[in-house]
């Protein structure tokens, strides 16, 4: 008797199952239950006769055999989801999921007029947001593009203009802070003062940049707090308390400014960068729903400067 061989909705579920790394994971982004993920893989596992994924408390791994299967497995899947995909080309409105990776400044400041009329527009697409300040391979991690500033774009890849096409870096300080230590008067001046830091999650600290007529000045200065982006709203309030200068987008430092919560130092330093774009690869079928989206950022939402 011949063997009957998977089914492609289980091995679409290993393939998911990897992706998500957790079989809760996997059910919240395909609608269905954990038990019924995890009994998918075990049909699979049994009719392979191999183990595919190492199952410990905190994480979900393949093995060197599920590895295998993978990197045969998803340019597989990835063709067939082109294929049925072809059909949103014959239907009024596209219709399917797409998955983006975002950082945490886009998803605060400029992400949400943009999600809300889109998904008005498109009610058949689901948009899935992975909020994430990594620098991720997009393709790889499952996604169908991303949001980055140019200088971490990937190679080979298409970028799009996308949200406030010029930004500022802004530094600030508690009134009750300047009070006691002073104003620095140059960015030089904050190396000697307490600077709250954010790091990425490498461990890596970025340094404070700055830029005035042509000169550019980068330093590394120290202080109380070093945290990762992901919690810079704690390190805003830790400002406002007065424990320390703070370094951040200006979008996020605007409203505590604006309360006086905290006040502009260096104002005239503070370095100009070009906003971010929407990238994807350029070598991949693009699917209706991240057309439809191209599509629509090109048409109402390439905006103009903030400041």
């Amino acid at each position: 008797m011949s063997q009957i061989p998977p089914s492609m909705a289980d091995l679409s579920t290993f393939a998911l199952v990897a992706q998500y790394k957790g079989f809760r994971q996997a059910g919240r982004a395909s609608g269905q239950s954990a038990s019924a993920i995890s009994e998918a893989v075990r049909r699979l596992e049994q009719q392979l006769g191999i183990r595919l994924l190492e199952r410990t408390t905190r994480s979900v791994t393949p093995t060197e055999a599920g590895a295998l299967l993978l990197s045969r497995l998803r340019p597989a899947l990835g063709e067939v989801a082109s294929a049925l995909d072809v059909l949103n080309d014959l239907r009024d409105s596209p219709r399917g999921t797409l998955r983006l990776n975002v950082p945490v400044s886009a998803a605060m400041f400029f992400l949400q007029p943009m999600v809300d009329q889109f998904l008005r527009a498109y009610p058949h697409i689901v948009l899935d947001l992975v909020v994430d300040n990594n620098f991720v391979d997009v393709v790889a991690s499952g996604c169908d593009a991303g949001i980055r500033y140019g200088e971490r774009l990937e190679q080979d890849m298409i970028a799009v203009p996308i949200g406030p096409r010029t930004q500022r870096f802004a530094v600030a300080g508690a009134p009750s802070y300047l009070a006691r230590h002073g104003v620095p008067t140059h960015p030089r001046d904050l190396l000697q003062h307490a600077c709250l830091l954010g790091k990425f999650l490498s461990g890596a600290i970025p340094p404070w940049e700055f830029e005035r007529d042509g000169q550019k000045v980068s330093i590394e200065p120290s202080g109380p707090l070093i945290i990762t982006p992901t919690a810079s709203d704690l390190a805003v309030s830790i400002a406002v308390a007065g424990h320390g200068l703070i370094y951040l987008f200006e979008e996020w430092l605007q409203p505590t400014i604006d309360a006086g919560q905290l006040q502009p130092v260096l104002e005239d330093w503070w370095l100009r960068f070009p906003g971010p774009f929407l990238y994807y690869s350029g070598r991949r079928h693009l699917p209706a729903p991240l057309r439809a989206f191209i599509d629509f950022i090109r048409s109402d939402f390439v905006q103009p400067d903030i400041v």
